[in-house]
């Protein structure tokens, strides 16, 4: 385990920076936004709580991966495509081996692939035997253990398209094979983290990251990803971890002991529920309405792994032994999707309720507010809160575990509230990315926490917003503006009638339309 260390003073300042959620050319306001963070907070640690990457931007249109274990670029939303088009991104064609093609087609059709396939040189073989070129598109029927390829009139094209089109890209786009556009991708998360991690990596501050349900989606898996964090400096992810974003960050004390004051806990959280294959009758739904599934089909976000959570009570009896005591040390948890429990910050009102915002889920038909008898000032509740619809008992484990006092998570870009229930500090942090939907420009920030080690429980918190950093509107307030008002459904209409400013605009307007209206039927009457 990598370790930090308690300042002199006895104090430890943490960044968390949720949902970057940016391509690979990261907004300046973004970067802006950390740079003045890091300035105002001086930080002894920066943590990522996942969605760095939106992994569904247009630039990743030719990887983009609905689901882990689909094909890349095979499953694109509709949004991304529009967006694509919108922004004069085309996408590539794709060059596909024999023997990808071969093995695909048997296993569409429920047929075993044969081991002798898997071996280049028998396709190779076969192949020339057939008079085909090896990246022909081929079809294949199974006769006991051999394959037979054959080349189609119909089929002679090299090139694999999008399975919504069905239709070639552009004959001026350069055909390129999959191992390309997946090293094209891989640049591309290079630039990406190299625009929101500049001002960290500039200021010397070390950084660690987890993982949401986004980042994977640009194709470049966790694992992958992990790999390009450590080519930076000051990156305290460790190459021998439970799973890529789950690893503990302890904190020594400051006399220089090494005795272990408290701990910053990364879990990784999970992406989606489900296997591809048990989504796959949703997809149609998913690609007109991508939203109003929450990017989740039928199954709803992920949950950290079952060996994640048993990780969350033998880390601290690792700690406890290096401290040589046996005692649960102060520790607390960052990840991107929030736990079921949250919801038990917030409490049930009616419909009609100003700014109440409808559950989401397994909460969906009920309308919600913040409890401010156990929530923070300063919380904010900006919409449902996104949870699995699995409760893995998480929050359970923290607590039987010993020396969790707080839980922070992202994942819902316009929440930023602290909560107290079940013993435990439950809390947001908002997006501080100006590339996805979001609150107002003033109330995107990184949350602040500072901790003394003779009491890490009772830290202090607060947000570093835009308002409070920069200004009170961003270099793109319209854009800035859709991105809070925007509507995607029958749920998020309501939800915008229910804020006051925003029910009194539209009361304004369908009045004056109404008047409007009975003026012309007057003039018409005379």
């Amino acid at each position: 385990m990598t370790s930090l260390r308690f300042r002199e003073d006895g104090s430890f300042r943490v960044l968390q920076m949720a949902d970057v959620q940016d391509g690979p050319d990261v907004l300046p306001d973004t970067i802006r936004l950390i740079r003045e963070a890091i300035r105002e907070a001086d930080p002894d640690l920066v943590v990522f709580t996942g969605d760095q990457i939106r992994g569904y931007d247009p630039a990743y249109i030719d990887t983009f991966l609905r689901r882990r274990g689909e094909e890349p670029g095979a499953r694109v939303r509709a949004v991304t495509e529009i967006e694509a088009k919108i922004r004069g991104i085309k996408r590539h064609p794709v060059i596909r081996k024999a023997s990808d093609r071969v093995a695909d087609r048997l296993t569409e059709a429920g047929k075993p692939v044969p081991a002798a396939l898997l071996d280049p040189d028998t396709v190779t073989n076969a192949v020339a035997a057939a008079g085909a070129d090896s990246t022909d598109v081929i079809t294949t029927s199974e006769v006991g253990d051999s394959v037979e390829i054959s080349p189609t009139p119909e089929t002679v094209s090299t090139l694999v398209y999008s399975t919504q089109s069905g239709k070639a890209s552009p004959a001026h786009e350069t055909p390129a094979t999959l191992d390309e556009l997946m090293n094209e991708t891989r640049e591309k998360v290079r630039r990406t983290f190299s625009g929101f991690l500049g001002p960290v990596v500039e200021a010397g501050v070390p950084f660690a990251a987890t993982y949401g349900n986004h980042d994977f989606q640009c194709g470049i898996l966790a694992d992958e990803q992990d790999d390009i964090y450590r080519e930076y400096p000051g990156c305290l992810n460790p190459d021998d971890s439970l799973e890529p974003g789950t690893f503990a960050l302890p904190v020594e004390s400051s006399d220089g002991s090494g005795r272990v004051a408290m701990s910053v806990m990364m879990v990784n959280s999970g992406d989606y529920a489900g296997q591809p294959e048990e989504n796959d009758a949703q997809y149609p739904a998913y690609v007109v309405n991508p939203r109003g599934l929450d990017l989740a089909d039928a199954d709803g976000y992920g949950t950290p792994t079952p060996k994640a959570i048993e990780w969350l009570g033998s880390v601290q009896t690792e700690l406890g032994e290096r401290n040589g005591d046996g005692k649960p040390v102060p520790a607390i948890a960052f990840q991107h999707i929030p736990p079921q429990e949250f919801y038990d910050c917030l409490k049930e009102v009616p419909a009609w309720t100003p700014n109440a915002v409808e559950g989401a889920r397994t909460h969906a038909g009920r309308c919600y507010v913040l409890n401010h008898e156990v929530c923070r000032p300063g919380s904010r509740l900006g919409e449902a809160i996104g949870c699995a619809d699995e409760n893995v008992g998480e929050v359970d484990a923290l607590r039987e575990a010993g020396g969790y006092f707080a839980l922070f998570c992202g994942h819902d870009h316009k929440n930023s509230f602290v909560g107290h229930v079940h013993d435990i500090d439950l809390g947001y942090a908002p997006t501080c990315g100006f590339e996805c939907y979001g609150p107002k420009s003033r109330y995107r920030g990184i949350r602040l926490f500072e901790f003394h080690e003779s009491n890490p429980a009772g830290y202090v918190t607060r947000m570093l917003t835009w308002g409070n950093l920069v200004g009170r509107y961003s270099s793109n307030e319209l854009r800035v503006w859709f991105e809070d008002h925007c509507v995607t459904g029958a749920v998020s209409a309501r939800n915008e009638l229910r804020r006051p400013q925003v029910f009194a605009v539209v009361a304004g307007a369908m009045s004056l339309g109404f008047i409007a209206i009975i003026r012309s039927l007057i003039k018409a009457a005379r």
